[in-house]
C-alpha cells in the first residue's frame, strides 16, 4: 500500500546531505562518458544523474495521483507543503542557488500541478459514470 507521503521529499533530502554534508560538491563532475553511435560522447554529470533520479520519484508520484482517496487529498497537501518548502530553500539557502536545485522545484510544482489534474479528471470520470437518482 503506497503512502500519503511525498516521494519527492527523498531526493530533498538527498540533495540536502550532499551539499551539507559534502561541502564544495561539483555538480558538473563527470561520473560516465558514453560513446554515441554519432561519434560524439555524451558526459553524464553528477547533476545529470540527480535529475534523472528525481524524474524517476516523479514517474512514481504521478502513478500515485491516479488512485482517489482521503489519503490521496491528504498525499497532495503534503505535496504543496514539500513544494513550497523546497522553493523558500531555493530562495532562501546559498546551497540551493544551483540549476539542479532549482530544477528540482520545477518538478515539484509539476509534480503538485499534475496530481491535482490527474485528481480532477478521475473525479469528472467517476461523477459521469454515476448513474442519475430518478
Amino acid at each position: 500500500m503506497l503512502t500519503p507521503i511525498p516521494l519527492l521529499i527523498v531526493p530533498l533530502a538527498i540533495y540536502n546531505i550532499i551539499v551539507f554534508l559534502t561541502p564544495g560538491v561539483e555538480w558538473g563532475a563527470s561520473i560516465a562518458s558514453i560513446a554515441m553511435m554519432s561519434g560524439a560522447t555524451w558526459p553524464i554529470t553528477v547533476g545529470d544523474a540527480f535529475l534523472a533520479f528525481c524524474l524517476f520519484i516523479l514517474l512514481f508520484e504521478v502513478l500515485k495521483a491516479t488512485r482517489i482517496s482521503s489519503r490521496s487529498i491528504i498525499d497532495h497537501i503534503l505535496s504543496i507543503l514539500v513544494f513550497v518548502l523546497a522553493l523558500v530553500e531555493f530562495l532562501l539557502v546559498p546551497q540551493a542557488g544551483t540549476s539542479e536545485f532549482a530544477l528540482l522545484v520545477a518538478i515539484m510544482l509539476l509534480d503538485v500541478i499534475t496530481g491535482f489534474s490527474v485528481s480532477v479528471r478521475v473525479a469528472q470520470r467517476d461523477v459521469a459514470l454515476t448513474p442519475p437518482n430518478g
